[in-house]
């Protein structure tokens, strides 16, 4: 007998509870670990709890990966900046100009590091400032208590890390490791969904650009959980080396595939029916090959079988497509998209067998070692630094010269929210809005500390008394878009209560230190302001999209050794960080999309010809010829215009006619050099990339 409807209040209630119940999880272990690691620290005698406090704060993460891999990397950044703090007034310790500018440059550098780095790399450049500040500059008055300050801060920092990663990782914890699995299913099957439903072979640029876009996101998605998931589970570190190449055969069988259709649509939009038609033929027995029964179609253990098949009956299918072709260029063509085709079932074939092994029980032998390399930019880093230190300078100066007891609380966390702001995507916004959060925590603490904390006796009274003032702000902490506002509350209501063994009470020192605290934090978003970050600005889009196309000039100069893993994996980083500043279906999103599919096309065509240039003893004529091609194509995308467009369309059509002369010896030798040109030539005349407002407006002819 089925039960009848919920009423409409528990309804509502269970609904609520499933979409709240991981926020109210984090909330539960955050308090948790909050509160045991400061437990631990009264209880070890440490100097500062409060710095615990902050500590166990800044790393909480809803997922237990994420605080594993924000653990591991502060407590690198902390014994690094911890050594450097005593180095440094070891160097300096009667002169505190010279301090604090080595200080302010030390902190800069760091604060220009973090914006290098994703993920909680990061972190490690922002402790690394933190820690040598929190270490020295307490002790600037009494140089000789440096390296008892470094032990006590390196103590308290590192008891907030390792009980905010044991508590994350014991209880009740929320694995990263289920959304890699399921995120890396979910890019498998739609990559391959989208594979077997395309062998048609006319898909629409905007479709096309549509899913670009969505391969580049699950590429670098997969990356990033990659990077965090190994810090939780043994597992995926063993396999970790196996993610990174199915993550870069997902990147070239996507650019393959991309490539096929480019010159089908070409091919049909030109009037050669023939030779696209020849190809969607040949393109069909993959689409076989990716379609076995329904319950099977994601299961590499069948499909990789069957490609491999595939892959075996291809060339001879090609071969009697290609008689039915009438003349030489069609035929051509042909065997331009043949090789293509040819590659993407071994692409693909590959892609399964990596996926396969993946999902194995039991690893066997070795894989391939691959990085996976990132697109940075060293200009924003620079500005990070030049932003980070004027700051430093100027609370440091005015620190000297007015002899503010309280200064070295404002500088501390001025470096704090230089390097956090320096990571965020709108730093004057997310400034702002802290700077409220924090002060508002500061408020806060000042009514528990003087209207709560004297009446309670004893460490229960003390959760009891600021439990419920710390909730909201670990609520807040658990929503991503708020993040930043919730740890500028929690850091604000910890630090402020000033927590030691023996409490002192004094409420001109907590006003006081309260003012110096959002004075330093109020002059980091002051400087936001006076030097805004490039994020997202059109001079930043203008560079990075510069810095897109010079990833051709890489493919047809850098040394080939492992370059093609370069190639993909730097593309789709550079063109990530472009699109996420970008509005969607703006004139920029679509001239973006459009010259990240032209640079992926024409840079992996450069690589092939280059490679097979190299394994192939060439005639002389034929290699001069095609270097001066690659030469004059690598010379359109540093700085495109008509007259370079020109320029390299001759150079590819003269290697293209010197080859098919028939010189001596070149034609059995070069054939794939042929090929290769042709399709960069094709790729050159698209009159729908971002190559077309350099085309002459004349009509060219149809074939080489």
């Amino acid at each position: 007998m089925e039960s009848g409807p919920q009423p409409p209040l528990r309804q509502w209630l269970t609904d609520a509870l499933a979409s709240e119940g991981g926020a109210w999880l984090f909330v539960f272990k955050a308090a948790l670990a909050l509160y045991a690691a400061t437990w631990l620290a009264m209880w070890l005698q440490l100097e500062k709890p409060s710095t615990t406090m902050i500590t166990v704060v800044l790393l909480m993460h809803p997922q237990s990966g994420m605080v594993l891999a924000k653990s591991f990397y502060r407590a690198i950044g902390t014994l690094a900046g911890s050594m450097f703090g005593v180095l440094l007034m070891a160097l300096f310790p009667q002169q505190r100009e010279l301090f604090l500018l080595s200080m302010s440059l030390w902190v800069a550098l760091c604060a220009g590091g973090a914006t290098l780095y994703r993920n909680f790399m990061s972190y490690g450049f922002v402790l690394a400032g933190y820690t040598a500040a929190i270490v020295t500059l307490p002790a600037i008055g009494n140089p000789l208590n440096v390296f008892d300050s470094a032990v006590m801060r390196v103590s308290e920092v590192l008891l907030g890390v390792v009980v905010a990663g044991a508590v994350s990782d014991l209880v009740l914890p929320t694995r990263l490791r289920e959304t890699l699995r399921r995120e890396a299913r979910d890019q498998i099957g739609h990559f391959l969904d989208f594979a077997r439903n395309s062998t048609g072979g006319a898909i629409a640029r905007g479709e096309m650009e549509q899913t670009y876009l969505r391969f580049v996101r699950g590429a670098v998605q997969l990356e990033n959980l990659r990077a965090a998931v190994i810090f939780e589970d043994p597992e995926a570190r063993a396999r970790s080396s196996r993610i990174r190449l199915l993550n870069q055969r997902y990147m070239s069988a996507t650019t393959t595939f991309q490539s096929v259709h480019h010159l089908i649509n070409r091919l049909q939009r030109s009037g050669r029916a023939e030779a696209a038609d020849a190809l969607i033929a040949l393109y069909r027995p993959i689409g076989e090959a990716l379609s076995p029964e329904p319950a099977q179609r994601h299961d590499p253990a069948v499909l990789a079988p069957r490609l491999r098949a595939c892959e075996q009956t291809l060339p001879a299918l090609a071969q009697h497509l290609r008689d039915t072709l009438p003349g030489e260029p069609a035929r051509l063509d042909f065997d331009t998209g043949a090789i293509l085709l040819q590659r993407l079932a071994d692409e693909l074939h590959g892609f399964t067998l990596v996926v396969s092994s993946l999902r194995a029980e039991r690893l066997r032998g070795n894989v391939e070692r691959v990085q996976f390399r990132r697109g940075n930019d060293y200009a924003g880093a620079a500005l990070a630094v030049l932003r980070t230190f004027l700051t430093m300078i100027a609370l440091g100066a005015f620190w000297l010269a007015s002899g503010w007891p309280h200064g070295a609380s404002a500088m501390l966390i001025a470096t704090i929210f230089a390097g956090l702001l320096a990571m965020a995507p709108n730093p004057v916004s997310a400034a702002f809005r802290t700077l409220f959060a924090q002060g508002l925590g500061m408020a806060v603490a000042f009514v528990v500390t003087f209207g709560l904390l004297p009446s309670c006796d004893g460490y229960t009274m003390f959760i009891a008394a600021t439990l419920p003032f710390l909730i909201p702000g670990f609520y807040v902490q658990s929503k991503p878009a708020l993040s930043t506002m919730g740890v500028g509350y929690g850091i604000g209501f910890v630090s402020s209560m000033l927590l030691t063994n023996r409490m002192s009470y004094d409420p001109a020192f907590f006003i006081n230190e309260a003012m110096a605290q959002l004075a330093g934090f109020a002059l980091c978003a002051v400087a936001f302001m006076a030097i805004p970050a490039i994020a997202g600005t059109g001079w930043q889009r203008a560079r990075q999209l510069r810095q897109l196309r010079r990833q051709v000039v890489q493919a047809a100069s850098a040394p080939l050794a492992g370059l093609a893993y370069r190639f993909e994996s730097i593309n789709r980083d550079l063109f990530l960080q472009v699109v996420t500043y970008t509005r969607p279906e703006s004139r920029e999103s679509r001239d973006l999309l459009a010259w990240a599919l032209t640079v992926h096309e024409c840079g992996r065509a450069l690589i092939e010809l280059r490679q097979d240039m190299a394994g192939s003893q060439l005639p002389a004529p034929v290699e001069r010829h095609a270097q001066q091609a690659v030469q004059a194509v690598a010379w359109l995308f540093e700085a495109p215009d008509p007259v370079r467009w020109q320029q390299a369309e001759q150079a590819v059509v003269e290697a293209i006619t010197g080859i098919r002369r028939g010189q001596s010896g070149a034609q059995a030798g070069s054939r794939r050099v042929l090929l290769h040109l042709h399709q960069l030539r094709s790729v050159l005349r698209d009159d729908e990339s971002a190559l077309a407002p350099y085309m002459p407006v004349a009509e060219e002819p149809a074939h080489a």
